[in-house]
């Protein structure tokens, strides 16, 4: 999925900083002076305001054929929101790097793989270069075989994955999309890749692979036919993570990162949970749990007009996408039923600026880490 207000305050490609920022404005007659200012603090006054206008845009809620209906059919929303705005809407996510350095290069090196046994190790993955051109075949590590069919059965060449249904493959612990490498990574709610490619891009261990995946095949056809789209170094499939029959295309405790970016929210509340659930049974014991969304009373939220409320705190886009604003309990009630561990969960408040027309924009995010507990047993 993606943030109709993305983060383009946070920072330039190449642009070092420390974590949330360290740009404070003590001098409010300086605030056109830069584009952001990081940690910014709430008045009483300004918090309360925000609750109000909370209060006043969620009187008027939408009505249930409305609602049934932008759940049913949220794929054609979100494929239309990609068709409009394709790839060259959103900038790459170079900050990740720096929120999260477990994407780094130097952090995944023997990261998980020094907790396991020398013979529970998997082998660097050997693949063919994507110099071999866009209509490659998917090699070995691509293949899976079904005990039920007693042969292996080839996955579909790139360009069929944005229809593929991966519910009827039978995953198997040895021969999966990525199986041969040492550290995966799986990004849900992936896009058009603006995270997906700076990770590939940046990290060149080649024990690396990466999974994502979104709601929308049309995001998904992008990534793939994106130039920097390496099959062997990265998966994009279509995936519904709140579709209980639909599994993904890896085993159980296989992933040691799991990447969600702004992609809860676009959950229906109630559904939060079972997909959590879900995706934690796919992480490594040790494996980390990485979210970054909208905070309660984000200037998004203030933004929703009457009529516009689904329920509380969930509103519907004038495009037909939904968003959901969360506080740090809620997340963190999520992950820790899930069977998660918290490492960090983070408010991230932000006060953008736009200079030429003299507008103040406050952003509130949120971000956590949350890790599966280790084996009983392991170091």
């Amino acid at each position: 999925m993606a943030d109709p207000y993305p983060e383009c305050a946070l920072a330039a490609v190449g642009e070092k900083r420390q974590q949330f920022g360290s740009r404070f404005l003590s001098d409010p007659a300086r605030v056109f002076h830069h584009n952001a200012w990081d940690n910014v603090e709430w008045s009483e006054e300004q918090a309360a305001a925000a609750e109000r206008k909370v209060r006043e845009n969620s009187t008027q809620r939408v009505c249930q054929e409305k609602q049934v209906d932008y759940e049913v059919n949220a794929h054609k929303y979100w494929n239309e929101f990609y068709k409009i705005h394709e790839n060259g809407f959103f900038k790459d996510r170079h900050w990740l790097f720096t929120e999260f350095p477990e994407l780094a290069p130097s952090q995944n090196q023997n990261h998980l793989n020094d907790l396991l046994p020398e013979n529970k190790r998997s082998k660097v993955p050997q693949c063919r270069s994507n110099e071999d051109g866009p209509g490659l075949q998917i090699e070995e590590q691509h293949k899976c075989s079904s005990n039920s069919l007693g042969h292996k059965m080839q996955m579909p060449p790139v360009e069929e994955n944005v229809t593929q249904k991966l519910s009827h493959l039978e995953i198997c612990v040895d021969e999966f999309p990525g199986s041969s490498a040492t550290y995966r990574i799986l990004e849900v709610g992936c896009g058009v890749g603006n995270t997906v490619f700076p990770i590939l891009q940046t990290n060149n261990d080649p024990g690396l692979f990466v999974y994502c995946c979104d709601f929308s095949s049309t995001a998904v056809e992008l990534v793939q036919t994106n130039s920097a789209y390496d099959p062997c170094r990265c998966f994009a499939f279509v995936h519904d993570l709140c579709d209980e029959d639909k599994s993904y295309p890896v085993p159980r405790d296989s992933l040691d990162i799991i990447i969600l970016i702004f992609v809860l929210s676009a959950v229906v509340p109630d559904k939060m949970q079972k997909a959590i659930n879900r995706l934690s049974r796919l992480l490594k014991p040790g494996g980390l749990m990485l979210l970054r969304d909208y905070g309660r009373y984000d200037m998004a939220q203030l933004r929703f007009k009457k009529g516009q409320c689904l329920s509380e705190n969930f509103y519907v886009r004038g495009d037909g996408t939904r968003v959901y604003f969360f506080t740090q309990d809620e997340l963190d009630t999520l992950f820790t039923t899930a069977g998660l561990e918290k490492v960090q969960n983070l408010v991230d408040r932000r006060l953008q600026v736009n200079r030429g027309k003299q507008l103040t924009m406050y952003r509130v995010w949120i971000q956590c880490k949350y890790r599966k507990p280790l084996l009983s047993g392991t170091g």
